[in-house]
């Protein structure tokens, strides 16, 4: 697998973002209505892959995509009982 930078996944990201709007049929437009992000910043994350996060999980609300946000970033559950023990010290 090759490492990516961290422009190089945002653009992928905004890319796969778009390809979901497009799918569901959603228009810049009518997703800036929905969210509450203005239509610029939509159409800027598009092709850059720029936007604050919170712009970014208004849309992905707005698109009933929830569960992307909600899996970044998850509880990480420990497989031993020293993962357990070490964690609790912490």
């Amino acid at each position: 697998m090759l490492l990516k930078t961290p422009y190089e996944m945002a653009v992928e990201a905004a890319k796969r973002f778009r390809k979901v709007r497009i799918s569901k049929k959603v228009t810049i437009k009518e997703l800036s209505e929905r969210s509450g992000v203005a239509y610029s910043t939509i159409r800027r994350f598009e092709s850059s892959g720029e936007i604050s996060f919170l712009s970014l999980i208004k849309m992905v609300s707005a698109l009933d995509e929830d569960q992307e946000i909600n899996g970044l970033f998850s509880e990480i559950i420990p497989q031993t009982i020293e993962e357990v023990i070490r964690g609790n010290r912490r």
